[in-house]
C-alpha cells in the first residue's frame, strides 16, 4: 500500500524541483492576481478587432497588462519587464505591430505572440502570460 504513495511523492518531487531552477533567475515579477473583462465593442479596445494590434490595461497585474490580436488567438502579458525590478522605465509599451519595449536604457523588446526576448539573446526571462477567454465580444483575461 506504501509504495504507490512513495513512487506519487516521488513524481511530484521531481517535477517541480525542475520548474524552480528554470523559473531561479526570474524572479523579478509578483504573482499579483488578475481579473479583467475587455469588452471589444469599447471604443479603447476597439485595434483589438484587427490583426497585429496590441493595447495597454493599466492597474492589473504587476506594471499593467498587455493585450494582443494576431488575427486568429488573443494573447495577454504583463507589462512588466521580466529581466528588471520593477521600476517606472521598467513598464512595457506596444510598439507598432506584435512587439513592447522597456523604456529603461537597454531597450528590451518582446513579442506579444510568444512573450520572448527579441533584441538580446543574454535576457533569461520570457513576458509573464495570462489567459484569454473570448465569449463573443468580450474578453477574460486571468491568471
Amino acid at each position: 500500500m506504501r509504495s504507490p504513495y512513495i513512487l506519487l511523492l516521488f513524481m511530484v518531487f521531481f517535477s517541480c524541483s525542475s520548474n524552480i531552477n528554470q523559473n531561479e533567475n526570474c524572479r523579478f515579477l509578483l504573482n499579483v492576481g488578475v481579473n479583467l473583462t475587455i469588452d471589444l465593442n469599447l471604443p479603447q479596445y476597439g485595434v483589438l478587432n484587427f490583426p497585429s494590434n496590441a493595447v495597454y490595461e493599466p492597474n492589473q497585474g504587476n506594471a499593467g497588462v498587455i493585450i494582443a490580436y494576431t488575427g486568429v488567438d488573443y494573447f495577454a502579458w504583463d507589462a512588466a519587464d521580466p529581466n528588471h525590478v520593477l521600476q517606472p522605465c521598467s513598464v512595457l509599451a506596444p510598439t507598432s505591430g506584435l512587439t513592447a519595449i522597456c523604456g529603461c536604457d537597454d531597450k528590451n523588446e518582446y513579442s506579444l505572440v510568444n512573450g520572448l526576448p527579441l533584441n538580446n539573446g543574454n535576457l533569461l526571462c520570457g513576458l509573464k502570460f495570462y489567459r484569454v477567454e473570448k465569449n463573443g465580444n468580450l474578453l477574460f483575461i486571468s491568471n
